[in-house]
């Protein structure tokens, strides 16, 4: 058997040294190395319950849980009669809950704008303060540490009264 540089040469006999050469040259190349992401921890339940709207939100919550608690409970109380209740119980039921509905769409109409503001200027202030003071990576305080994903954190990772500072005119 003659071998020439033709047949040495061919595609279905390179293919296996090809393999086997890229995988060990890709196993020999440096790999490029990253510099660490500063990482810094705020407390957004501090941060939203700051912002000088929010007691317009929560006097708006108090009174959507109060109205709506009410038509809770008479909804709960036909409820209990279970296959004693009558049709009228079971009408004013419907009704109740077509009310309650009502009521919470109302006040998820006049709730959702105030809240995307305040969601909104704190995520500027986080973002404000991240950037000023390096950070690549924020994570909300209470989410890592009952999550267990952090266990320890340098305090001066910690961002959430510079981010105050922002939110408070």
């Amino acid at each position: 058997m003659k071998l020439s540089a033709k047949s040495f040469l061919s595609p279905k006999a390179l293919a296996p040294i090809a393999i086997v050469a890229a995988f060990g040259l890709g196993t020999l190349a440096p790999h490029a190395q990253t510099a660490p992401q500063k990482i810094g921890f705020v407390d957004v339940q501090k941060l939203l319950t700051s912002h000088p709207s929010n007691p317009e939100i929560e006097a708006i919550q108090k009174k959507a849980d109060a109205e709506l608690s009410v038509m809770d409970k008479q909804i709960k109380a036909i409820d209990a009669k279970g296959a004693q209740a009558t049709a009228a119980d079971k009408q004013s039921r419907e009704t109740l809950i077509k009310t309650l509905q009502a009521k919470a769409a109302e006040y998820d109409k006049q709730l959702q704008p105030k809240v995307a503001v305040v969601e909104n200027a704190v995520d500027a202030a986080i973002d404000k303060v991240a950037k000023t003071n390096g950070f690549g990576v924020v994570m909300d305080r209470n989410v890592a540490k009952n999550s267990g994903l952090v266990v320890y954190a340098d305090p001066s990772a910690e961002m959430t009264d510079a981010a105050v500072k922002i939110l408070k005119p």
